[in-house]
């Protein structure tokens, strides 16, 4: 496959993936920063496609949060977009914890599902870490008595991806492919910050799963009644 007005930009492709996907080599002669800085010039940011327009310049830096620190996923955290640094501010005066899992997100997180016996549909699989930082304050704060709020449903599934013994996390490092959906038995997690998601999509079945299916109903009639903004640049909520 040739890149660029000028198919200056090489790549074959090497494997397919669960997704009707294709893994691509590229062929580049030179540093990995030269490569990356050719290679965002031929694209443009993400947006999930019912952001029915275009992405612009400001989309680079809105499309992001502000904690993002490893490069790998190319999906945003909805939920993460609401946290500006005053909020963080706010949260640590407040007496609210802080700790960081990566999630690598990818586009198979906006492919509707298409099967009626939800056990049949494969998810796409997703590079995560979940560091002995994290895992030692998560666990100390289930220790403590207190609670574990995530926020947004990637890092739900992650945290249900490090899950041991005794309503504690493991460190993991490694690829999750895990589909949650009702019933399902959260035991870190007590609550969810999540933006409002589109139908038939595995967000809104993990927020089913964790708030209760028809709590979580309830909350979607309200949200449409109400005129909220539903998807990624969307009003959010809180499950407690």
């Amino acid at each position: 496959l040739y890149f660029g007005e000028d198919e200056s930009m090489v790549a074959e492709v090497i494997d397919n993936t669960t997704s009707r996907g294709r893994t691509l080599r590229f062929l580049y002669d030179g540093s990995h920063e030269e490569f990356k800085e050719e290679l965002y010039k031929l694209g443009s940011t993400p947006l999930p496609f019912y952001i029915n327009r275009d992405s612009a310049q400001e989309d680079t830096e809105r499309y992001q949060t502000i904690y993002a620190r490893n490069e790998g996923a190319v999906v945003a955290s909805g939920a993460g977009l609401h946290f500006s640094r005053e909020l963080m501010k706010r949260l640590e005066i407040k007496g609210v914890g802080e700790a960081f899992i990566t999630i690598h997100s990818g586009l198979g997180n906006y492919r509707e599902i298409d099967v009626e016996d939800l056990t049949k549909h494969r998810m796409d699989s997703e590079e995560m870490e979940a560091s002995q930082v994290l895992v030692d304050k998560v666990n100390a704060t289930k220790d403590a008595g207190r609670k574990v709020c995530a926020v947004g449903t990637q890092v739900l599934r992650g945290i249900a991806s490090a899950v041991s013994m005794g309503g504690h996390m493991k460190t993991y490092s490694g690829w999750t492919n895990k589909f949650i959906f009702p019933p399902y038995d959260f035991t870190v997690t007590d609550a969810l910050v999540s933006n409002f998601h589109l139908p038939y999509s595995t967000m809104l079945m993990m927020v089913a799963a964790f708030g209760g299916y028809d709590l979580v109903m309830e909350a979607y009639k309200k949200a449409v009644k109400e005129g909220y903004k539903f998807g990624v640049y969307g009003d959010s909520m809180l499950i407690i």
